[in-house]
């Protein structure tokens, strides 16, 4: 089960539609769908795959963030909505779903990873 995975193992996606960013409620704070990799499962495969299961959300999984070379950050995948509505198999209900301006995300409690700040801050409309 995921939570018994170390944090490290941990691929999380960064769900972008119009300037916005999908955050899911976990343990009583909002941040990224994350998930465990499947044996010999990608980070843009299984950010994709984690997403559907959490949120019903079809996304792309296509860019994996560079993270500092010292850092001992989880994978970030860059994922880009391909359906509008999600499906009704997902895990998570509409209420544990949120889509926030990246101005306001960089800012969540808790922190986002680094790279996934820089991302968002570099596309942050001005």
């Amino acid at each position: 089960m995921a939570f018994e995975q170390a944090a490290e193992e941990l691929v999380d996606a960064v769900v972008v539609n119009d300037g916005r960013l999908l955050l899911v409620n976990v343990q009583g704070g909002w941040g990224l769908p994350s998930g465990v990799p499947e044996e010999a499962e990608t980070p843009q495969a299984t950010a994709a795959r984690v997403v559907y299961e959490l949120t019903g959300y079809l996304v792309d999984g296509s860019s994996l963030l560079e993270a500092e070379p010292a850092a001992d950050a989880s994978p970030a995948v860059v994922c880009h909505l391909l359906s509008e509505d999600p499906s009704g198999e997902a895990q998570l209900t509409a209420g544990q779903l949120r889509w926030a301006p990246f101005a306001e995300a960089i800012d969540i409690d808790g922190g986002l990873p680094a790279p996934v700040r820089t991302y968002l801050e570099g596309h942050t409309p001005v």
